[in-house]
């Protein structure tokens, strides 16, 4: 059953150290306040989904129709947000607070997130190409990428011809990532190798969906009004046995 992502901000890429002795290069993702600001439902907008509010954005750099949104959901203003298709039954309630073991240690996911921007670049670094002789008759355009084109029939270079250009800063998304360690308290997800996007941007994490569903996910989310109230009832059921 498809069930809501998360926002998380990339705080920067360190190591972890298992038990046997291996090191694992981890990129440490963090949950900054994720609430839930809104739902779609069939009724009303045609499909099913939750939008997400992550971090914090002080309310006089948030537009008026924005602040009355936040308003209406009872939550404070965000810096991100974010829409996640839901099955029906996975919808949750608006304000509610998502944490970080909503997924679990060996899960695979995917991230997507914005490319760092590398401006202008030539194609042996943008497209990897191996450039032009360095020598017999090459002058000056060691580097560049040769002909184009063909002769008078078709007379024009094709769409999506791989030439010099803007690389980077590009919607980017890394499958089949696996997270190493949670931490709830810091609300601290580690995901083994690198994600997209410099440190202090925002991805977002979803279900790998090249991989088959866990069995034992959180359903609709791991929620953190749900952790507070599992001690609260342990506790009560153990002042019952007490009695007994």
């Amino acid at each position: 059953m498809l069930r809501s992502g998360v926002i998380a901000k990339k705080i920067g890429m360190t190591r972890l150290f298992m038990e046997d002795g291996k090191q694992i290069p981890v990129t440490v993702l963090q949950l900054d306040g994720l609430q839930v600001v809104a739902q779609r439902t069939l009724e009303k907008d045609g499909y099913t989904a939750v939008q997400l509010g992550a971090g914090t954005a002080k309310a006089k750099r948030v537009s008026q129709p924005m602040r009355g949104h936040f308003a209406a959901a009872k939550v404070e203003p965000k810096r991100k947000i974010a829409e996640f298709r839901v099955a029906p039954e996975n919808l949750i309630a608006v304000g509610e607070e998502i944490a970080a073991n909503h997924y679990f240690d060996g899960q695979f996911v995917d991230v997507s997130g914005t490319s760092i921007g590398k401006g202008f670049a030539g194609v042996m670094k943008r497209h990897n190409f191996g450039g032009l002789r360095a020598s017999h008759g090459v002058s000056v355009s060691h580097r560049s990428h040769g002909s184009v084109g063909q002769c008078q029939d078709p007379g024009r270079i094709f769409k999506g011809k791989k030439m010099a250009g803007h690389m980077g800063s590009v919607r980017v998304t890394t499958q089949n990532l696996q997270v190493v360690r949670t931490d709830v308290d810091r609300g601290l997800i580690m995901v083994k190798g690198a994600v997209p996007g410099s440190k202090g941007g925002w991805v977002t994490i979803k279900d790998a969906v090249k991989k088959p569903a866990p069995s034992n996910v959180v359903y609709p989310a791991a929620l953190k009004s749900a952790m507070a109230a599992a001690p609260a009832a342990e506790a009560a059921e153990g002042g019952e046995n007490n009695e007994g």
